[in-house]
């Protein structure tokens, strides 16, 4: 079909494999969305929803933003492509420096990647090739957290703990990793906010240091704020005491900020957020508001300058890179991004709505269905109670959700919620009743 005949429904759905997606169920009866304005999407039904996660974490600055179509199109007319190995162009330097003028400390280089999960593939090799360059080896272990999410090629599952993104790949993970505990308690039930107790579960990094030989590892990588898994929001103290370990033992610290990073906290991000300083971040999704697929790696001065100075000039000195890095299409996105971040103050909007988003939904604890509810600026997550097999309460409640009009990602049986910073009260008490009336609609489902 050419592009001037395409429509909004597909003669087939036969030969597209959908990713994270129940195909035969989708396929028996589809979800398409044909429009997106605003904090509004369109299905091809017709009816209008309202998007209640920013995508998956990457529309904050709301859909069909025309400043960005604008200096995507003019990026494509002037320049469509550079070659990024051992060549550039002037714009991926200029974000990278806008970049840093974001990043906490001395988080000053950056590396471009193509995607989220790239990006923590990245900081991995990069890990490895700081340690080498200091002649340290000999550090190849990983400590990773359970109900971790770092993407889905082989390193970032590695590092990873959601089990039924692992147990298929087992036989073909990267050896040497271990992995923390995560901090979600039974006391944390319907907390809001940074929960008081848990921060000695960061002690097992210590004991995983204790138990392997602190000089074998290379680095911890969490999430500030574990997002996929359902908004895990990090105990007091708990971060400062995996920071502190690190430094004792000289592992490298690297904060997952592809969900938390640009704003999502309330801080541009949640390193700053919580008063805590990795070696290395990565970040993604809102960094050209989720339109074309982008990742950067942060780094400290001092792991830049190591592998710089462990090379000879006219040598490359990190053997790594994508056809895609830092290309002129993704950071015309990228730079149009950080002009609204600072023409709409955005960050301190985000900062400002998040006590209100916080408050709706905390209200709806009072539904029969909901198990637990936790919450941490612009972002929540919902689980539902338990329905024969894990994952089924979860799916339901999304499709009577979808139905409902209100659209956002659920991961097993927890929704997850991350409304979009341009949204008004208005907007956020639509989506808290749109989300009332959706499962109160499954808890009828199940009754009936």
């Amino acid at each position: 079909m050419s592009s001037e005949n395409r429509t909004s429904v597909p003669n087939s759905l036969n030969e597209h494999w959908m990713p994270f997606t129940s195909n035969k169920d989708f396929k028996a009866n589809p979800r398409l969305i044909t429009e997106a304005k605003g904090v509004y999407l369109k299905t091809h039904h017709g009816k209008t929803q309202i998007d209640a996660s920013s995508g998956l974490f990457c529309n904050p600055l709301g859909h069909g933003r025309k400043e960005i179509t604008e200096a995507v199109t003019k990026q494509l007319d002037t320049l469509d492509y550079a070659q990024p190995f051992q060549q550039g162009f002037g714009g991926s330097f200029e974000l990278a420096t806008r970049i840093s003028k974001h990043t906490p400390a001395d988080l000053n280089k950056m590396f471009y990647t193509i995607c989220g999960s790239t990006a923590v593939e990245t900081a991995i090799k990069i890990a490895v090739a700081y340690h080498r360059a200091k002649g340290n080896a000999h550090r190849f272990r990983f400590v990773g957290r359970e109900r971790g999410y770092h993407g889905m090629n082989i390193g970032c599952v590695s590092v990873g703990g959601m089990i039924n993104n692992v147990k298929t790949f087992a036989s073909i993970l990267m050896p040497g990793v271990q992995h923390m505990r995560h901090t979600h308690l039974p006391e944390h039930k319907f907390v809001s906010g940074q929960p008081e107790t848990g921060a000695d579960l960061a002690d097992d990094l210590e004991r995983i240091a204790t138990n392997f030989g602190p000089e074998n590892i290379a680095a911890c990588i969490v999430e500030p704020i574990a997002g996929s898994t359902g908004t895990l929001v990090p105990p007091k103290g708990y971060l400062q005491k995996l920071r502190d370990t690190c430094d004792k033992h000289g592992i490298l610290l690297i904060f997952d900020e592809v969900i938390t990073g640009w704003g999502r906290t309330g801080s541009v991000f949640a390193s700053q957020e919580f008063g805590v300083t990795p070696d290395i971040m990565t970040m993604a999704k809102a960094t050209t508001n989720g339109v074309v697929p982008m990742g950067v790696v942060a780094c400290k001065d001092e792991i830049y300058d190591a592998v710089m100075d462990a090379s000879p000039m006219g040598s490359v000195e990190l053997f790594h890179g994508y056809t895609y890095s830092g290309i002129p299409v993704a950071v015309a996105a990228a730079l149009a991004v950080q002009d609204i971040f600072e023409k709409e103050d955005i960050f301190e909007r985000a900062k400002n709505l998040a006590p209100y988003f916080q408050k709706g939904l905390f209200s709806l604890q009072d539904l029969e269905a909901v198990d637990n509810i936790r919450g941490y600026g612009m972002m929540g997550g919902i689980d539902m109670k338990l329905n024969t097999k894990p994952g089924k309460a979860g799916y339901e409640t999304f499709k009577a959700c979808y139905e409902a009009g209100v659209n956002f990602k659920a991961t097993g049986d927890c929704l997850i919620i991350a409304p979009q910073f341009i949204c008004e009260e208005k907007h956020i008490d639509e989506i808290i009743d749109k989300l009332r009336t959706g499962i109160t609609n499954y808890q009828k489902n199940q009754k009936n």
